[in-house]
């Protein structure tokens, strides 16, 4: 954030390393994201295993994970190369994420000694790509009611099923897919090129089009018994991901925001409406300084969840609180924003909408509002209103 939108001096309660971290990424939205995401927006398709290689290079794949090549640093700075990421684009931010805090985070938490010794190498240095089959065509919000399946046969698992919007599908190397078997819900750790298994790509997107969505297709995969995550049993595992996934959005959601208001106030200044900036006009200025407010506050709660998480206190409600915040309050100031430039506000040359597209998403993926709203309900009064 610079100086100018740092109202509460946020800098202050970070460390040397987390500003580091911060800058890093910083500098490879500018310098590699930005100039070329316009195109990659307007084609629908982004160069997956380069940005994943470079990513990687960076140490921003799993970075908040311990060994294997991971970087093993702290949820905030971890927040922080998320919100800079996602100040380029929400798309961006789905690649890292997923990659991270889906699939490494389920084989790297859940998995075998083999299963880590085989894929998190790679994938942190973004030699392999990863997805997270979970949401369903007909169960999103209800993931316990999914219809993938897994049965045994001899030593085997057959798996038989379908998953939809899952980012990095397309492009992943491997697939870490849950499926309702007799013991319960299990995860599975899928190689791209096992028999029965395809990921067509999802196209026509309106938001995140700088991102690889997909199906995924199992029609009797076979896979070994050594394919089973063994530390995951039910649905614990699947939203334990999700809540990690969760987090770096509650970050990253703030990082759209502010490119919108930088963008915005940039814009202000240089336009000219009845003979003085635009910036100038009591009402607009009632505007960026609403949204200024929205933003320095969403940013505090995003630090204070991460100082919660390097304590090992997070709960999951809190993570909802910063879910539900931040990304309601990044695609209002989205859409804030594009107001103030007025017609421009729609055109490509400029981020905002770009960014009010992909929010859409952000709002709906990892738990709708209306989750995050029933979860903290049940926080708040001990009823459980999801049914």
């Amino acid at each position: 954030m610079t100086a100018s939108l740092d109202l509460v001096d946020v800098d202050s309660l970070l460390t040397a390393e987390e500003v580091d971290v911060r800058a890093a990424a910083r500098r490879f939205a500018d310098e590699r994201l930005r100039p070329a995401l316009p195109e990659w927006f307007e084609s629908g398709s982004i160069p997956a295993r380069e940005l994943a290689k470079e990513l990687g290079s960076l140490g921003f794949l799993g970075m908040h994970l311990t060994g294997y090549g991971c970087a093993g640093l702290g949820p905030v700075a971890y927040g922080l190369a998320c919100l800079e990421i996602e100040a380029a684009d929400s798309g961006m931010r789905s690649l890292v994420s997923v990659q991270g805090s889906l699939a490494m985070y389920a084989i790297w938490k859940y998995g075998s000694a083999a299963q880590k010794e085989e894929w998190l190498p790679r994938m942190s240095a973004g030699e392999a790509i990863g997805c997270f089959g979970l949401t369903e065509p007909d169960f999103g919000s209800n993931p316990g009611g999914m219809r993938t399946n897994a049965r045994r046969d001899g030593d085997d698992w057959v798996l038989n099923g379908s998953k939809m919007w899952i980012t990095n599908g397309s492009v992943a190397d491997v697939a870490v897919v849950w499926a309702r078997t007799d013991e319960g819900v299990r995860g599975f750790v899928v190689p791209a090129g096992t028999p029965g298994f395809s990921a067509p790509e999802i196209k026509q997107k309106m938001s995140l089009r700088a991102s690889v969505t997909s199906e995924l297709v199992l029609d009797d995969v076979r896979l070994p018994a050594s394919a089973v995550l063994p530390e995951a049993q039910g649905l614990s595992g699947p939203l334990g991901c999700l809540n990690e996934a969760r987090f770096g959005i509650v970050f990253g959601a703030m990082g759209a925001a502010r490119d919108c208001l930088e963008t915005a106030i940039a814009y202000a200044g240089e336009r000219t409406v009845f003979d003085k900036p635009l910036s100038g006009y009591q009402l607009t200025q009632g505007k960026i300084a609403d949204m200024a407010v929205e933003l320095n506050k969403g940013i505090l709660l995003a630090v204070h969840l991460g100082r919660l998480k390097e304590k090992g206190a997070l709960r999951p409600e809190q993570v909802s609180v910063g879910k539900l915040n931040n990304t309601r309050e990044a695609i209002a100031i989205a859409r804030e924003c594009r107001t103030i430039l007025a017609a421009n506000g729609i055109s490509g040359e400029y981020p905002i909408m770009r960014h009010a597209n992909n929010l859409e998403s952000v709002l709906t993926y990892e738990g709708t509002s209306e989750i995050h709203q029933l979860v903290i309900g049940q926080a708040l009064t001990g009823q459980n209103a999801f049914r």
